[in-house]
């Protein structure tokens, strides 16, 4: 047990957490059994958050190229999760939203997840758990976009 008094190895919890955080967002993405891809299931995801969007939006929000995310649209449009439309005003421009289908899937996808952790968590000790509780506030503090 630390004190409050001893320095942190700030590198080594970096690495430690990075390492957690990303066996347990593997695991996640397994329990989902989505049956599409990762980036597809972010796709899809950023749609059903932020509503209709075009393209170019997409791309920026996933931080894919246009080839690419043309590509994982292009395979959510033929599974009926999304749709496309060109704009109306300039043809350039294609537009994305998403279908019932595609929010009942990543309804099931969360829930499938949701209820895996549920599971593990009951496994902790309570002090365990309510350290966990502490913890996830301040991860999302540490994941909040900053201006």
């Amino acid at each position: 047990m630390r004190t409050s008094f001893e320095p942190v190895d700030t590198a080594g919890v970096a690495s430690r957490l990075r390492l957690g955080v990303t066996r347990l967002a593997r695991r996640l993405r397994q329990e989902a059994e989505a049956g599409i891809s990762p980036s597809q299931l972010s796709a899809l995801a950023t749609v059903e958050r932020d509503g209709p969007m075009t393209m170019g939006d997409l791309c920026g929000v996933e931080h894919v190229q246009p080839p690419t995310m043309t590509r994982i649209v292009a395979a959510l449009v033929e599974a009926g999760l999304l749709e496309r439309w060109a704009d109306p005003d300039d043809r350039r421009v294609s537009w994305v939203r998403i279908t019932s289908r595609g929010a009942r899937l990543l309804a099931r996808a969360r829930s499938r997840k949701d209820a895996y952790l549920a599971r593990r968590l009951r496994s902790l000790e309570p002090r365990e758990l309510a350290l966990l509780e502490e913890a996830a506030g301040v991860l999302e503090r540490l994941v909040e976009e900053r201006p």
